[in-house]
């Protein structure tokens, strides 16, 4: 039993040094190790989760290895909680180093191919996909916030543009399955099918640069697909598709509507996308043109083309104002 604790609070310091910048001297085999040490003790708490006696002796080694002399209270934590996170002591190494900038790069992107192992561009996107979905369930039931922390470390540190198509692949899936009771028992408290997906939406809509990236970056099929599962992602990509029509301003010149800035959406990749959405089923090629015509209302409601960009939107749809 006692060599069993002496594991428990080594490994209890390593997630607590996880957070610090010790780990810029990590290289890929300290990670290994490390992770192979959690993993060991999840099997343990697997193993001993129904054993009172022995849960109860872990867990009181925890709670004491932090306490400072002369405490009374609980003791803060920096490493393992408690018994029950022995059971996800893999996925907050995994969470901690990932959110740790000083984890050289290396180091990470050998932690990212343990997380999602595959050959990287080459692989079917559902496979990144569902094994994202699932890397959010696991870090959800390990930390609280850990979702978040885990896909923003992966949008700042990962290759951006096959994040996003991961990203748009995942929001695509069916919802999950409910989990086997057992499994139930095992990791604690059940979680909804499909709130992974949720999650993963609520992180997108509230990063406002990762939604421009998004919206711009995949092609427009894509995203008409991923916009006519969600709603709310719908209605925000079709606000930025139409603050990217107010910066095009008309050439009498050139006879076609321009940016005046170089980051400015090309008139091309606007229609292209307007036309996308509107070969959507209902209701959201319904919702498309209701906006352009609002749109083009506020604008003047002008019927000449090269007056409002609405207008020559609508006619370039093939639909009358």
């Amino acid at each position: 039993m006692e060599p069993l604790l002496q594991h428990l609070e080594r490994f209890s310091e390593v997630l607590a040094v996880s957070r610090t910048t010790h780990v810029s001297t990590w290289d890929p085999a300290t990670v290994r190790r490390a992770l192979q040490w959690a993993r060991y003790l999840r099997h343990i708490h697997k193993r001993f989760g129904r054993h009172a006696r022995i849960s109860k002796a872990l867990e009181r080694r925890l709670q004491n290895q932090w306490k400072q002399p002369g405490d009374s209270g609980p003791a803060p934590a920096p490493g393992l909680a408690n018994f029950q996170a022995l059971g996800h002591c893999d996925q907050l190494l995994s969470l901690r180093l990932l959110a740790n900038p000083a984890l050289g790069g290396a180091s990470f992107h050998y932690l990212l191919q343990q997380l999602f192992p595959g050959p990287g561009e080459d692989s079917l996107m559902k496979t990144q996909a569902e094994l994202l979905l699932r890397r959010l369930q696991e870090v959800g039931e390990a930390e609280a916030g850990g979702p978040g922390r885990l896909l923003s470390s992966l949008w700042e540190r990962s290759p951006q543009n096959n994040f996003l198509k991961v990203v748009a692949a995942a929001l695509l899936l069916p919802p999950s399955s409910p989990r086997p009771q057992e499994e139930e028992l095992e990791l604690g408290s059940p979680r909804t099918p499909g709130e992974e997906g949720q999650e993963l939406l609520r992180w997108l809509l509230g990063k406002s640069d990762v939604m421009v990236a998004f919206c711009r970056s995949l092609p427009a099929g894509l995203l008409t697909s991923v916009a006519g599962r969600h709603p709310e992602l719908s209605r925000a990509y079709l606000g930025l598709l139409t603050d990217w029509g107010r910066q095009l301003r008309y050439s009498l010149q050139k006879g076609l509507w321009i940016g005046t800035e170089s980051q400015d959406v090309p008139w091309e990749e606007l229609l292209s996308r307007f036309q996308s959405l509107c070969q959507a089923p209902p209701p959201l090629k319904d919702e498309v043109f209701t906006a352009l015509k609002s749109c083009k209302a506020q604008d003047g409601d002008f019927e000449v083309p090269g007056l409002s960009i609405w207008t020559d939107l609508l006619l370039s749809l093939g639909s009358s104002a």
